[in-house]
């Protein structure tokens, strides 16, 4: 069976969403052209990315990594885990990791890194390579999961909500508010203390700010 051609937006998309790196930084300026090309975006859309990308072409990498932990590991409601607003801490978010994983798999396509298998970029790169009509499928189901985000972001008046509604537009069916609604109501605070252990330092050799990569994202180019 012929493998199906990269829907380059949904990787892009996935890479702006991603912890901020070197090579990211330096691709921002190619962002526009790429998505313009595949025209898979409305207008509006592409005018929102944008504005997300020139803001962060012009700040310091080391800035835009501290904002983007700040913005999204500190808060449930702005979190890019997808079990993170509807399983919270219950028993039941292993599982749905475990059958994510195996989803994954079933679909011929194996997690690369070691991020886990909800969040949204990991979800978003596994979407560019199925067929148009079938990521959208896939993206309407947790589509006010990603509405919530969204929310959160417009709310903080940050420039990611910008990269949030532009993959909401791209699902099959768009958000509906009182489904959105719920799962505020639902959520649950974060818990800090539960939520995050302190990472051991490793020594044994230095790398520049470029060369780092702590969340183990994939790269720009397949």
């Amino acid at each position: 069976m012929e493998e199906c051609k990269m829907i380059n937006t949904y990787k892009i998309l996935s890479l702006l969403l991603s912890y901020p790196s070197c090579e990211l930084h330096k691709f921002l300026p190619e962002v526009t052209t790429l998505i313009k090309e595949e025209a898979i975006l409305k207008p509006a859309n592409i005018r929102e990315v944008e504005t997300f990308v020139s803001r962060f072409q012009k700040m310091d990498l080391i800035d835009w990594q501290a904002e983007y932990v700040q913005l999204f590991d500190y808060s449930r409601s702005a979190s890019l885990h997808l079990f993170e607003h509807i399983k919270g801490d219950s028993k039941d978010r292993g599982q749905a990791m475990v059958d994510m994983v195996e989803f994954y798999s079933e679909n011929g396509w194996q997690l690369s890194t070691s991020e886990l298998p909800d969040y949204i970029p990991v979800f978003l790169e596994f979407l560019s390579g199925q067929e148009p009509a079938k990521a959208a499928a896939l993206l309407a189901e947790p589509v006010h999961i990603l509405n919530r985000i969204y929310i959160a972001l417009m709310e903080k008046n940050n420039p990611y909500q910008h990269v949030l509604s532009a993959v909401i537009s791209l699902s099959e069916k768009q958000p509906v508010q009182k489904e959105t609604n719920l799962i505020i109501k639902n959520e649950q605070p974060l818990d800090l203390d539960a939520e995050y252990e302190e990472i051991p330092i490793e020594f044994g050799g230095s790398q520049s700010i470029c060369n780092q990569n702590p969340r183990g994202h994939g790269k720009l180019h397949q």
